[in-house]
């Protein structure tokens, strides 16, 4: 039986030449395009989805905290929130504990609207994943989940421009 060194070797040496980013890349676009077909009646695709499913899912949240928590600028989510709202499926209420803010919260026709989304964003993962058995499929799904939450709380809020400016070597950094 190998020894724990032998078994690190045997993974560095899978992990030569592979291309994670390549990976990831090729997952999330498939991803995206199934998705925003299947989501195409709900107001702005998947990043529609996803506010739904943390304003459902999670603590109801301040616009702020909602363009915090996934990563989205809040000129462009005024924007995404407006049209759900205007879909009736989320509204604007003031926060009890501070009259200057706005708790987003989901309508009942829109808690209706993420089922049924789950459902479909649900079969489209099991299609993009297909080549991979269900304990697996569950297990990336897992991975991903925890990668992300990882990430996030590192460094909540972070603007994705200067994220990726933050990961550029000096010379493609664009000038100030």
């Amino acid at each position: 039986m190998p020894d724990a060194v032998d078994h690190c070797e045997l993974a560095a040496d899978r992990r030569r030449g592979s291309n994670f980013g390549w990976s990831l890349g090729m997952v999330l676009r498939r991803w995206h395009e199934h998705v925003e077909e299947a989501l195409k009646d709900l107001p702005h695709g998947s990043r529609g989805y996803h506010i739904l499913a943390v304003v459902v899912h999670e603590e109801v949240p301040t616009q702020g905290a909602l363009a915090a928590r996934l990563v989205i600028d809040r000129s462009v989510l005024t924007y995404v929130i407006d049209d759900l709202e205007n879909a009736g499926l989320i509204e604007r209420q003031l926060d009890p504990r501070d009259r200057r803010a706005r708790r987003i919260v989901a309508t009942e026709r829109g808690r209706q609207a993420l089922v049924d989304a789950e459902r479909r964003v649900a079969y489209v993962e099991d299609h993009v994943l297909g080549g991979l058995p269900e304990d697996q499929r569950d297990a990336f799904r897992d991975f991903a989940e925890r990668a992300a939450e990882a990430i996030h709380a590192a460094a909540p809020g972070t603007d994705p421009c200067v994220a990726v400016i933050s990961v550029l070597p000096p010379a493609e950094q664009p000038a100030s």
